[in-house]
């Protein structure tokens, strides 16, 4: 079955190739190469190419279609509150989707998470909790504190702002200076917490000791000068990163020591993610501020924002204050209307029981790669994981920067999505694949995920 008509299908490689320029992606592939993948319908947890066919959404397209593809009930609440109202700003004005979804989120945050600024995106939500930090603070007569933490290798966005925040020099540079007053710290990664500085112990030992650097951190800066921490629940760049027990409790006490303020970044994380609407849940740890996007519309129409405690938006409850800060698409009608709607799709399902209840089996599905010799560790949780590629298992060594192109973007990449598998290849820190389906999977899909991993993983190391 051809779901586009082979001249059709040439037209618009053309087109693509004159006219496209994608996103964090090598231009040459349209250029010098056959074209690019398109991508022309969703079903469920698979996704369709013009030629019709299919793949295993092993990503939920980018962390982000959680309610899985097709959902027609989502299309047509987006379709009647376009007819009913398109766009309306919240620039001084309101409309009955967005206060109904902002009621909605405060209810499902944690503690006193109640006031919901909306973006468009994970990256401007990122933008927003930067800036609100550093006015919250001149508001309490401490200008100074306008210096943010956050941890090695970690993403959170590609604004100049949110690129003060990112952890990853190869995102970087190319645009520096960038936004001053970003610091980094040690990441959750147990699997190599000795390269970390660590001196060995338990997992938890780990976390305490990682959540210890940030306290180091704001000690070397000056407390006076440090704004905020932005740490993800599970770290998505380096692939999936979970932190041990007892860290974010640790951080959280460091923050409230130094008057620091805490920032969940929860784009990828939130609504389900980790089996709960929010990862701070799944952790139990109390943020003063959760950034949100992707998985709060399942993707079926743009959307982010940020969750502020009732203690920084006091500031601006009361007199001639204001945040000039905002977005022309920030809490859309037709977006929050679709995220009210994808809310009730996770109610009525239970998916984030589904989350919570079939992570262990994908864990130990994914676990039973490490029986080969290119697989050096799985982690993650709820329907988030990473598989590390290592050369050699006994030392953990990982492949330098030529081998690390021929195995992902020379074999790896392709090969998974030939045999069926839309996921990640990635080596912005070490070698991984990581693995994000939309929540509504189970057992079985996890069997053939693995089996087309296994298959395709033994065909790399023999090519190695």
């Amino acid at each position: 079955m051809t779901l586009i008509e082979t001249d059709q299908h040439a037209d618009l490689q053309s087109k693509a190739r004159d006219h496209l320029w994608m996103h964090f992606s090598r231009q040459s592939t349209m250029t010098d190469g056959p074209g690019v993948p398109i991508i022309v319908k969703g079903e469920g947890h698979h996704i369709f190419d013009a030629t019709g066919k299919r793949y295993i959404d092993g990503l939920a397209g980018l962390f982000v279609v959680n309610a899985g593809h097709g959902r027609r009930r989502i299309a047509q609440a987006a379709a009647k509150q376009a007819e009913e109202l398109a766009f309306f700003p919240l620039w001084s004005y309101a409309h009955p989707a967005a206060i109904e979804l902002a009621d909605r989120l405060a209810d499902l945050a944690p503690g006193d998470l109640n006031h919901v600024f909306f973006s468009t995106g994970g990256g401007e939500a990122v933008e927003t909790a930067f800036k609100l930090a550093k006015q919250y603070w001149k508001t309490q007569g401490q200008p100074t504190k306008h210096k943010v933490i956050s941890r090695a290798i970690a993403y959170h966005g590609t604004t100049q702002g949110a690129l003060a925040i990112t952890g990853l020099p190869v995102m970087k540079h190319m645009f520096e200076p960038v936004t001053p007053g970003g610091f980094r710290v040690p990441n959750t990664n147990y699997y190599r917490a000795e390269e970390s500085g660590f001196g060995g112990g338990t997992p938890e030992e780990f976390g305490l000791w990682a959540a210890d650097r940030i306290e180091q951190m704001i000690q070397f800066e000056g407390p006076e000068t440090v704004a905020a921490v932005f740490l993800e629940p599970v770290q998505n760049a380096g692939g999936c990163f979970p932190a041990p027990a007892g860290y974010f409790q640790r951080v959280r006490e460091i923050c409230d020591k130094y008057d620091v303020l805490l920032v969940s970044d929860e784009v990828i994380c939130a609504f389900g993610r980790l089996g709960h609407y929010f990862g701070a849940s799944a952790y139990d740890y109390q943020p003063d501020m959760i950034t949100f996007a992707k998985g709060v519309t399942s993707g079926y129409s743009p959307l982010g924002g940020t969750i502020i405690s009732d203690r920084i938006y006091e500031p601006f409850a009361h007199g001639d204050a204001t945040f000039p800060h905002g977005y022309t698409f920030g809490g859309h009608p037709v977006s929050a209307a679709v995220a009210l709607e994808n809310l009730d799709v996770f109610e009525e399902e239970r998916l984030l029981e589904n989350v919570r209840t079939n992570s262990p089996v994908f864990r130990s599905t994914l676990e039973s790669l490490l029986d080969l010799p290119i697989v050096g560790d799985v982690r993650g949780d709820g329907y988030f994981f990473g598989i590390e590629l290592v050369k050699d298992k006994a030392t953990k060594e990982t492949f330098d920067d030529d081998e690390s192109e021929r195995l992902l973007r020379g074999f790896l990449s392709k090969a998974l999505f030939d045999a069926g598998l839309y996921c990640r290849a990635d080596d912005r820190g070490d070698p991984v694949i990581q693995l994000a389906p939309p929540l509504t999977i189970g057992p079985s899909e996890f069997t053939e995920i693995e089996q087309i991993l296994r298959s395709t993983l033994t065909e790399a190391w023999t090519r190695l």
